[in-house]
């Protein structure tokens, strides 16, 4: 034990001598003791009451913890509403671009994998500007009222023919598109169908007879009225104010009588 830390003190023991209080010999009857005091090393000082970490640091290091993860929560949530919105935004910008593009570059090859996982190289149908494409077909709506006979040859110089229709489904694709433009109910549109060269026996613009299975008059059409020009009606007129039900949408009328018209050609 170091000596700094031992207190030295000398104790004298008086023998009473009966009932005196006197001090006695200090020679023979005093005793001597030798008494070591130690000192202890002071206390560590307590943490403060008033230091809720001090007093609480578990509880303190949980509520830190349990912060750092509501944040981390709140970043990763906030990432992914941004990715969210970033495809939303990526798929309809993919599908207005679609729409408005047949081919990416003119005469560019289209690809396609058969079942076999072979590749075939067709070549990619496309139209000119201001044509629409449907089905391996350019159609362009001519929005100049002309007589049958003007808006043919307006079809021929544009390199194509007044429209022929070959199947429900052309005819269905073609009224759904006439009734988004047509203004009012007698805003019909001219097609390359006409019995001027014989009365009843109608024809296409290239010379093949109608198909009577596959034929769309309106109710009481064609009635071949002269009341309006001596010469009857020889051509065919078609499209409603709004879309058909049953598709019936074709009427005769004087070739004279101005319309716009529906241009066809196929697609290179």
């Amino acid at each position: 034990m170091p000596e700094a830390d031992v207190v030295y003190s000398d104790v004298r023991v008086l023998r009473l001598n009966g009932k005196a209080k006197e001090p006695i010999s200090s020679s023979p009857d005093s005793t001597y003791s030798e008494v070591k005091i130690l000192k202890q090393p002071s206390a560590e000082p307590s943490a403060s009451a008033d230091d809720p970490a001090a007093s609480h640091p578990v509880a303190s290091i949980r509520r830190s913890k349990v912060t750092a993860e509501r944040v981390a929560l709140l970043v990763v949530c906030v990432l992914m509403a941004a990715t969210v919105i970033a495809l939303c935004v990526t798929l309809v910008d993919n599908m207005r671009t679609k729409q408005h593009m047949e081919c990416p570059k003119p005469k560019l090859k289209c690809v396609k994998v058969n079942l076999t996982e072979t590749l075939k190289d067709e070549p990619c149908l496309m139209c000119e500007e201001g044509w629409e494409q449907h089905g391996g077909r350019c159609y362009y709506f001519y929005t100049k009222n002309s007589s049958w006979e003007k808006s043919r040859r307006f079809c021929k110089e544009k390199g194509g023919d007044l429209v022929k229709i070959d199947s429900r489904e052309e005819q269905s694709f073609l009224d759904s598109r006439l009734s988004e433009i047509m203004m009012h109910a007698e805003d019909k549109f001219w097609i390359g169908l006409t019995d001027s060269q014989t009365e009843a026996a109608w024809t296409w613009v290239d010379g093949s007879p109608l198909n009577q299975s596959l034929t769309f008059w309106s109710k009481g059409e064609p009635d071949d009225w002269r009341r309006e020009n001596s010469k009857g009606e020889d051509c065919v007129r078609m499209g409603e104010d709004g879309k058909s039900r049953d598709l019936k949408t074709w009427f005769d009328k004087s070739c004279d009588k101005p319309h716009r018209s529906v241009c066809e050609k196929s697609a290179e």
